[in-house]
């Protein structure tokens, strides 16, 4: 028999959100790497444990992405909402984002880490400022995150311009590089709040450095009104006239977009990350999603900033996202359970350029996470991908590992304390002084 680490057990065991469900399933882990998943008495049959996870009602799946989130924005969480969403950036939450500091973006980050742990997920990607205190703290806290410093054209409360952020980037991808778990990306902020030059700067970053770029784009109509008066062309067009549309780039929002838009992030290989209730609270309308899958284009799910959702609850967006499209094109056969859970899983590791994500498969990376279905409201279970995302909450998760590496069992943080967080951020909110 072959020495393991880790034998998690359970209930069922989802390996992929395409795969048959696997009753009585295990998960055996060495190091950071799942070595074989399957039924639990084969894999009791070839490997002895350090440690065995027995979870009897437990569900086995795959860790989620969060692709797309500003963690820190947890500090504005419930600032200034029902509004549309320039008057909300422009108007509260850039003059809200000028008090920050790196030690109160410390402290928003990980409020957002230890949510977003007890929602499932396992790996997120991050755009905001001071990155660098961002890193520290998911190195600390044990997720698994793609982080970039916000590049604008004016100054941020990190940078005084983006050709500073720009090298910001530069630094961090040398201070992170060959971490296991940080990957550093480039991130300017839209087409608009970034003029053409530094737009190409930031391609020439990430093709010399081999990163990918993350960008808005599209989110609204007065975007998409906004770049033709400037450009004479959608901001897709734009981007595409200077060379940044490709397989590197990830695309959030997408939501005011025409056909030939569509048909041309198709043919770039460009990856788009889904936000549907921040999309749908700041009343940016309803992207495509059926249409881009129909085109090829592979979508990935995010939460956008709790400031904006409010939440950063995956679970839940899972959930909106399968029942939005199906209701605004009234065809119930729209984005199945399925599709949701692999835009939350294998899409956005595919969206990442990761093919040892999303799954829980032989030779790929140890993050999974643990449903307990043994509550009324999850019996009885006939689909067990259908329960996650049309029934299953954030509270229903029970256990994550992240790189072989426990981070809750049984709903208790291993990484965090919660108590000293909650009082930290007592203090964090009294010294910003901000009014809804």
């Amino acid at each position: 028999m072959k020495p393991v680490d880790f034998l998690i057990c359970g209930e069922i065991l989802i390996t992929h959100p395409n795969d048959v469900p696997i009753p009585m399933g295990a998960v055996a882990v060495k190091g950071d790497t799942v070595v074989a998943a399957g039924p639990l008495p084969e894999l009791a049959k070839s490997f002895v444990a350090e440690r065995t996870i027995k979870r009897p009602f437990g569900l086995i799946l795959p860790g989620l992405i969060n692709s797309h989130t500003h963690a820190a924005m947890t500090l504005f969480r419930g600032l200034a909402d029902d509004l549309p969403l320039k008057t909300w950036l422009e108007g509260h939450i850039f003059p809200a984002e000028s008090r920050l500091t790196q030690k109160l973006v410390a402290l928003g980050t990980e409020l957002a880490c230890a949510e977003m742990i007890r929602c499932g997920t396992t790996s997120f990607v991050d755009m905001y400022l001071f990155e660098d205190a961002v890193a520290s703290v998911v190195d600390r806290v044990g997720l698994r995150a793609w982080l970039g410093e916000g590049v604008f054209d004016f100054p941020s409360p990190a940078f005084s311009s983006g050709e500073l952020a720009i090298k910001e980037t530069e630094r961090l991808m040398d201070k992170w590089k060959g971490h296991s778990r940080i990957t550093i990306t480039v991130d300017p902020h839209t087409p608009y709040t970034c003029g053409a030059e530094l737009l190409r700067q930031s391609q020439r970053l990430a093709e010399a450095r081999d990163a990918l770029i993350i960008i808005h784009l599209a989110e609204t109509e007065w975007e998409n009104l906004e770049m033709r008066r400037l450009c004479g062309v959608s901001p897709i067009r734009h981007l595409d006239r200077l060379g940044l549309l490709g397989d590197r780039l990830i695309a959030i929002h997408c939501v005011s977009l025409s056909e030939d838009d569509i048909s041309l992030l198709a043919k770039r290989d460009v990856r788009v990350v889904h936000c549907p209730e921040s999309n749908l609270k700041l009343a940016s309308g309803v992207a495509p999603v059926p249409e881009f899958l129909e085109a090829g284009i592979t979508v990935a799910l995010g939460t956008d900033g709790a400031a904006s959702n409010n939440d950063l609850d995956l679970m839940s967006e899972m959930d909106t996202a399968a029942k939005l499209h199906k209701g605004v094109k009234r065809n119930p056969t729209l984005i199945s359970a399925s599709d949701a859970l692999s835009m939350a899983t294998v899409w956005g590791a595919k969206a990442l350029h990761r093919e040892d994500l999303g799954c829980l498969r032989e030779g790929y990376r140890a993050d999974l996470a643990v449903v307990d279905m043994n509550q009324v409201h999850l019996r009885p279970c006939y689909n067990p991908v259908s329960h996650l995302v049309y029934v299953a909450r954030s509270g229903d998760i029970q256990d994550v590992m992240v790189a072989g590496h426990m981070l809750m069992e049984e709903r208790s943080l291993t990484t965090i304390d919660e108590q000293r967080l909650l009082k930290d951020l007592s203090g964090a909110v009294r010294e910003l002084g901000l009014k809804a």
